[in-house]
């Protein structure tokens, strides 16, 4: 499986800034703009869940899992930018992710920051 089955992260084409610290260094936040996050649920396959059985008794990555995982960070990523975008951000900070299961056969993950507006240092106000 190719390493970008397994990674992820903003476009930085997308014109807003994601960060998982409160402040963007060489940038002040002229607008708190408030909580923005994006959602999925997902279920599990039922042939990764009688994979990662046998892997949880021998050991060993259990590849199908990461991969729907990542699969659902990034479509978390591309709601919360979807919702910042909506409301007039550049910018959010303190970005997280929440994961959690939702029933016996899925997955939630949450990805939620405060969205803001910033402008760099040098700027006027």
């Amino acid at each position: 499986m190719a390493n970008e089955s397994y990674g992820g992260g903003v476009d930085p084409t997308t014109g807003i800034v994601v960060v998982t610290s409160n402040d963007l260094p060489g940038y002040r936040i002229d607008r708190v703009i408030g909580e923005v996050f994006g959602l999925t649920v997902r279920s599990r396959h039922l042939g990764s869940q009688i994979g990662a059985g046998f892997k949880s008794m021998f050991g060993g990555e259990l590849r199908g899992l990461s991969k729907t995982l990542v699969e659902s960070r990034n479509q978390a990523m591309e709601r919360l930018l979807e919702q910042a975008h909506a409301r007039g951000a550049n910018a959010v900070v303190a970005m997280r992710y929440d994961v959690t299961e939702a029933g016996e056969s899925a997955t939630e993950v949450c990805a939620y920051g405060t969205a803001v507006i910033v402008s760099p240092l040098d700027s006027p106000r």
